[in-house]
């Protein structure tokens, strides 16, 4: 295994960054508002088109958290771990049909705001002040420690200057606004989907002359099927059999995916619906635009979710069988590190098989999802800061140019920390792991908060507070409590209990009458057009195939 780029693959990355920062320029200098608006800055209002919004979704949720931690997983797990790309695209769908029209047409634009809206200030600073350390400490540092993790491997480079190159050029594209990052975002969800799918033939390939007879893809595929059919099921039962846990031990693999119990009890439900409908980065895309123009951004999103199995998933599979087959010692060590075998070395050890030139591709691939995820991420911290928190309890009387470049600020800000903070996620043994884990221990709260905002006009503030908290203090008492109960199973309980605590308190409360800041629901906003129903039947119909194929 030869470490490091050749002067090709540095010229095709050059290329890639020349195309990105111009073309984000060019966006920033003639598309839309020449003015500093904030609303233009924070949310590109009215700018945006359906294709647009589709896949500034996707070059936000597609990054190292995927290319280098659910390859990882797909190690560890193998094709059970499609589940969160898979059913993603399912609540994408729901998203579209039923949160979207309550956002836009109560004139919604961050999420603190619709907490303010239909509960109090109160609330909605306490949360804002959550999602702010979620996003700056789980989720701009598990993207830098990855892709930094990931270049490193690549490149040769040391992990710290990996992690600069990545933040700088993350900032750049993150201090146009919003227009820059979902117009740039389009080019960089092209280049991540080819330059994946060429690194997803070449493993194939590679798999096929180091296990196989050097037949192709289609024999790489059929020795995935061979040598690893534990990897090939989605459903997992207990004790079905142990995975490497990262640190050098093992783990029961229902505890990462329990099975049908995710559906039933509702974890991965909770997870993807909080993750894409009540998750700032996620719908702030789709906020700045008409209901049809949003919706058909969501369900482009919708489409390419269903795509990325193959991208992130099918690698992970090919690395776990050259591994065990000791097919090639450069594999082997590269993914076994201290004795240790770590799964998130997967994917970078895959990528530095890849010839000159493919390398290089690879390279710019990967750079786009992890710095398209981190513009994205940046920007929201930076409207839920803004909107907030700074406008509302440091400066009220902040002009339309002092708010954006203030917001500015707090994008560097909030780079800063997350690049300190970085290295210290090397203690953990999977990194995607990390990141449900400790989402999750906010998000059963947060989709009670919202859902029953929406749909239950008797919910009261008081009420709501009282999922939040309970979310956080649940989730930590059954972690400890009982740690080997699965975090999936974990936060469907959770999200039962604070649901069922919320209604208690706010029917105490209200004394059964609706409240005066409920929102107006009506049956006509949840009707969609032809092309929406029959584009959602499709991804639905997709996801229920895979998992008759491979249950």
């Amino acid at each position: 295994m030869t470490l490091g780029l050749e002067t090709l693959d540095y010229v095709i990355f050059l290329i890639y960054f020349v195309i990105v920062s111009s073309y984000g320029y060019w966006v920033y200098k003639h598309k839309g508002k020449q003015t500093a608006d904030s609303k233009d800055f924070f949310l590109a209002e009215g700018s945006l088109t359906w294709w647009a919004i589709g896949a500034s979704i996707i070059a936000s949720n597609i990054s190292a958290e995927q290319f280098i931690g659910m390859s990882g997983q797909a190690f560890q797990l193998g094709i059970a771990i499609s589940v969160y790309e898979l059913l993603g695209g399912v609540a994408l769908i729901i998203v579209a049909v039923y949160f979207l029209p309550m956002y836009l047409n109560n004139k919604i634009y961050t999420m603190p705001q619709f907490l303010a809206k239909r509960y109090n200030e109160r609330l909605a600073t306490i949360m804002a002040v959550f999602w702010l350390f979620l996003y700056i400490f789980v989720n701009l540092t598990s993207i830098i420690y990855l892709g930094a993790l990931s270049l490193e491997k690549m490149t040769g480079f040391a992990f710290m200057p990996c992690a600069i190159f990545l933040t700088t050029f993350a900032v750049i594209i993150t201090l146009g606004g919003m227009k820059v990052i979902g117009y740039t975002d389009v080019i960089q969800v092209v280049c991540l989907i080819f330059g994946g799918l060429a690194t997803t033939y070449l493993a194939l390939d590679l798999l096929s002359d180091k296990v196989g007879t050097g037949s192709g893809i289609l024999e790489g595929l059929s020795l995935i099927r061979e040598k690893a059919d534990s990897h090939l099921h989605m459903i997992f039962s207990p004790g079905q059999y142990q995975v490497h846990d990262g640190r050098g031990g093992f783990i029961d693999a229902y505890n990462q995916l329990p099975g049908i119990m995710m559906f039933i009890i509702g974890g991965q439900w909770v997870n993807n619906l909080n993750y894409f409908g009540c998750n700032q980065y996620m719908t702030q895309r789709a906020l700045g635009a008409d209901i049809n123009t949003a919706r058909n951004g969501v369900l482009f999103a919708a489409f390419l979710k269903m795509m990325m199995p193959f991208i992130v998933v099918l690698p992970g599979l090919a690395a776990y069988v050259l591994f065990q087959e000791n097919a090639d010692a450069s594999i082997v060590n590269g993914i076994t590190q201290n004795g240790i075998v770590k799964p998130d070395n997967a994917y970078p050890v895959l990528l530095n098989l890849l010839p000159v030139g493919l390398k290089g591709l690879a390279f710019a691939a990967l750079t786009a999802a992890i710095v398209a995820s981190l513009a994205g991420k940046a920007n929201s911290i930076s409207t839920i800061y803004m909107l907030d928190i700074h406008n509302k309890f440091f400066n009220k009387n902040l002009t339309e140019k002092q708010t954006v470049w203030t917001g500015r600020v707090a994008i560097v800000v909030a780079f800063i920390i997350a690049l300190m903070v970085s290295p210290l996620l090397a203690n953990f043994g999977q990194a995607f792991e990390y990141i449900q884990v400790y989402t999750g221990y906010i998000s059963p709260g947060i989709l009670s908060i919202f859902l029953l905002g929406f749909f239950w006009k008797k919910a009261t503030a008081n009420g709501a507070l009282a999922a939040a908290v309970l979310s956080i203090a649940l989730s930590a008492v059954i972690e400890n409590l009982y740690p080997a109960f699965p975090f999936l199973n974990r936060m469907g309980v959770v999200f039962w209990i604070c649901s069922a605590v919320h209604v208690a308190i706010s029917l105490a409360q209200s004394k059964g009458k609706n409240q005066p800041n409920a929102f107006e629901v009506r049956p006509e906003w949840f009707k969609v057009t032809p092309t929406f129903r029959y584009g959602a039947i499709a991804v639905v119909a997709t996801f229920s195939l895979i998992y008759w194929i491979f249950w």
